[in-house]
């Protein structure tokens, strides 16, 4: 890899979209994970956030009616909103079910895409496989309506496949959005514009502070990539240790080398711990008052349900999580729950615990959480 870098050191700057050498690794990364089909063109990113930021920076124009839109699912990643709000695109949100999963349902999307009719122009539908925050992950079935979908509308696909190695569910696989395109035929392989994005932070990888990761654009014009250079411009050069990081995900060790045996090591330990936190997780959480996690398959999320006393007011979760970093210093993620009894009450929200850490670390952050919960429901009148 030092001999891709000017002057074989990774103190010098890349090309924008990332050194070739890396782009190929990931070009070939893909078509294994394909079974065989030819990668589109791959853009190198300074992270997941950059390089949608770039795709969503190509879709800006219009206002009122014509106002760019992007179908988001309901729960969706924290920071996504903000993005869109920053961009000037509106957000449709298309809830998924939670009752049977959090699978995504081809009737919602519809039921969203209508909404929207005379108040803006929908442009793209964002997808999140396996999902953050929820962990599911779609099955064939799904994907395919969802394609099908996104060419009636004549929407750009934006699918975030950055857990796709944290799949751990009994009889569960990933499939990217990319294979499935390809396996329809021709009448969709050909025509659905589709951008897929990975990330060298998320995953059994996780390496957070290297700020890297990779896009994949399909069926894009050839006139419009220079474009997405340009935009990327903006960076001057993705992080070239990050680089070398992405290189080694894209290229990890084969049987024979080296550092074949403990790259394995780690890769198993690292499945291992996420499988064994949902389980350690969910059985702790479910045994608490108020709290229903449901079944994770995949990423590093438990999203649970919290019902809290109706009596905190409607103030509640934001109540709760604050006190619980204050008092035991351990920080969740809140969202508002989409239920009837929430608009109503203020008494139901959503919980986000990663699980991405050491089993005693879980521990610890269980412990501390068991201990608060119990003390603030008998603080409350």
């Amino acid at each position: 890899m030092l001999g891709q870098c000017d002057g074989r050191s990774v103190g010098a700057y890349s090309e924008s979209c990332g050194y070739e050498h890396v782009q190929v690794s990931v070009a070939k990364f893909i078509s294994r994970r394909d079974g065989g089909l030819a990668s589109g063109p791959v853009f190198i990113t300074s992270g997941f956030q950059r390089g949608l930021m770039v795709i969503l920076k190509l879709l800006v124009w219009g206002s009122g009616q014509s106002q760019p839109a992007v179908l988001i699912p309901e729960p969706h990643p924290h920071t996504l909103p903000r993005l869109l709000n920053i961009l000037g695109l509106a957000a449709l949100p298309y809830r998924l079910q939670e009752r049977r999963g959090w699978v995504l349902e081809k009737e919602e999307l519809q039921r969203a895409i209508q909404a929207s009719r005379g108040r803006c122009n929908p442009r793209a539908i964002y997808i999140s496989n396996p999902g953050n925050p929820t962990g599911h992950v779609q099955d064939r079935n799904t994907i395919q309506e969802v394609i099908q979908f996104a060419a009636e509308e004549n929407l750009l696909l934006l699918v975030d496949e950055v857990y796709q190695d944290c799949v751990f569910g009994p009889d569960c696989e990933f499939l990217s959005y990319k294979r499935a395109l390809f396996e329809m035929g021709p009448l969709y392989s050909g025509s659905v514009k589709m951008v897929s994005f990975n990330s060298l932070s998320n995953g059994t990888m996780g390496e957070c502070g290297l700020r890297v990761g990779y896009m994949e654009v399909v069926n894009f014009d050839d006139a419009v990539l220079p474009f997405v250079e340009t935009l990327l411009t903006g960076d001057i050069s993705p992080p070239v240790i990050g680089q070398v990081g992405l290189d080694v995900m894209a290229e990890p060790p084969c049987p024979g080398e080296p550092s074949y045996s403990r790259y394995i090591q780690e890769l198993l330990s690292c499945e291992r711990t996420l499988r064994e936190n949902v389980d350690k997780g969910r059985s702790f959480l479910n045994l608490l008052p108020g709290f229903n996690c449901p079944p994770v398959v995949g990423g590093v999320y438990l999203y649970t349900h919290l019902t809290l006393p109706q009596v905190v007011g409607v103030y509640a979760g934001p109540l709760y999580c604050g006190r619980l970093l204050e008092e035991e210093g351990v920080c969740v993620g809140l969202s508002e729950c989409m239920c009837d009894d929430h608009s109503a009450t203020g008494s139901c929200w959503y919980i986000r615990i990663s699980i991405l850490m050491p089993p005693h670390k879980l521990d610890d952050l269980l412990r501390r959480l068991g201990s608060f919960h119990l003390r603030f429901l008998h603080q409350v009148p």
